[in-house]
């Protein structure tokens, strides 16, 4: 199905405003889905989601947190027992590696806190610019897009861009989206994509961005046969 051109910056404004009213209304509790209690916990966390869902990571974190409580204790830690405690994560032998040089570099290197802006967070073993945005807009409150697979996939579909680097994606959306926006955005259209805008069959039927929507019809567009393709947030807890 050909896609419908967004015509002017303008145009484009307008409809992604209207798209994030509407994902505010569908999604009036969307958060980050990562169980954390303070930065660190969320960082580690965001490190082991990679090729991982939340759900699975929320599944294993709770005896992480209770073994490994301070960034020393994590900096301390055995490589084979924190594998042990990720191995279910997936790439758990990288994540450990990750996650055991990231907190012995802050501590060396920021007195064992974890720092609260993007270039100090980028600098750490195993945290991109998604992981520290993640960090930065949901434990410190400083605006930040998280351009995960989810993010990227609509963002195109919506027409707000054509990247496909994330780093592009994420450039390309600021320049649409003022700063207060981009984290609650962020959460909103991954909560979309994990529930409806699926990859391979998006509910388009059962979507009330349908009509907004330049990629409309790439999933079925009967209500019926849509809807039993829309996960509930208990799929995701």
């Amino acid at each position: 199905m050909a896609k419908r051109e967004l015509q002017s910056d303008a145009e484009l404004k307008l409809q992604s405003k209207k798209i994030y009213t509407i994902l505010n209304k569908l999604y009036p509790n969307a958060h980050c889905e990562l169980d954390f209690k303070n930065p660190l916990q969320l960082l580690v966390a965001t490190i082991l989601a990679a090729q991982c869902t939340d759900k699975r990571v929320n599944m294993v974190t709770p005896a992480l947190f209770k073994k490994y409580k301070k960034v020393e204790d994590f900096a301390d830690a055995k490589n084979s027992e924190l594998e042990k405690l990720i191995k279910s994560t997936g790439f758990y032998k990288n994540k450990a590696k990750s996650i055991i040089a990231m907190a012995n570099k802050v501590c060396s290197d920021f007195d064992s806190k974890i720092p609260n802006n993007l270039e100090d967070l980028v600098s750490l073993p195993g945290v991109g610019r998604k992981t520290a945005n993640v960090v930065l807009g949901n434990s410190f409150g400083i605006p930040g897009i998280t351009v995960d697979t989810h993010f990227g996939r609509l963002s195109r579909r919506f027409g707000w861009t054509k990247e496909t680097d994330p780093v592009k994606v994420e450039f390309a959306i600021q320049e649409i989206f003022p700063p207060k926006y981009w984290t609650h955005l962020s959460q909103l259209v991954v909560w979309h994509g994990r529930r409806r805008c699926h990859a391979r069959k998006p509910a388009c039927g059962a979507c009330p961005l349908s009509q907004l929507c330049p990629s409309f019809g790439e999933g079925p567009k009967d209500p019926e046969i849509a809807e039993k393709l829309v996960k509930k947030d208990s799929d995701f807890r």
